[in-house]
């Protein structure tokens, strides 16, 4: 519920810790995962975001999923443009956890790169998706590529 409201990703944060604190409940990765979208929706709170991500896995050994990892890049993007740290999570998904990334991976990828000016790793991702990945773009993906050219001053390569 705390993942929908957008402003509600403080609550979320204390019923992370309630739940092991209060009542000696583990939180497990759908928990985490909603928390970590909950940062997301909440106008990209990606240090939180990235907190849980790195909580999950050191204090409790959980292995985050696709939805997981879609959920922090996707703070990534909406904080800013933290497109470093977004190309860092679908690296470390993959090559840490053998987590194949989906189309709103990458597409959530794109745009934190056309959010921070970076047309040309944007085209890349673009390319990697379907080249290394199979995945077929959607209309977000060509879109967030579309748009970090005309924000980069990039030419389109057809």
């Amino acid at each position: 519920a705390c993942e929908k409201g957008g402003g509600q990703w403080v609550r979320a944060l204390a019923l992370i810790e309630e739940m092991q604190k209060k009542h000696d409940i583990p939180p497990d990765v759908i928990s985490y995962s909603a928390a970590i979208s909950a940062c997301e929706k909440g106008g990209g709170q990606w240090e939180y975001a990235l907190g849980l991500l790195e909580e999950m896995q050191e204090v409790h050994g959980l292995k985050p999923s696709v939805i997981t990892y879609n959920s922090a890049i996707s703070a990534c993007e909406k904080g800013g443009g933290k497109w470093e740290l977004a190309i860092e999570l679908l690296e470390e998904m993959q090559e840490k956890h053998g987590i194949a990334p989906d189309v709103f991976t990458y597409s959530a990828a794109i745009s934190a790169c056309e959010k921070g000016g970076q047309w040309e790793r944007a085209l890349e991702l673009l390319e990697e998706m379907q080249n290394k990945h199979g995945v077929a773009p959607n209309e977000v993906s060509y879109s967030a590529a579309i748009s970090a050219c005309a924000k980069g001053g990039g030419t389109w390569k057809a």
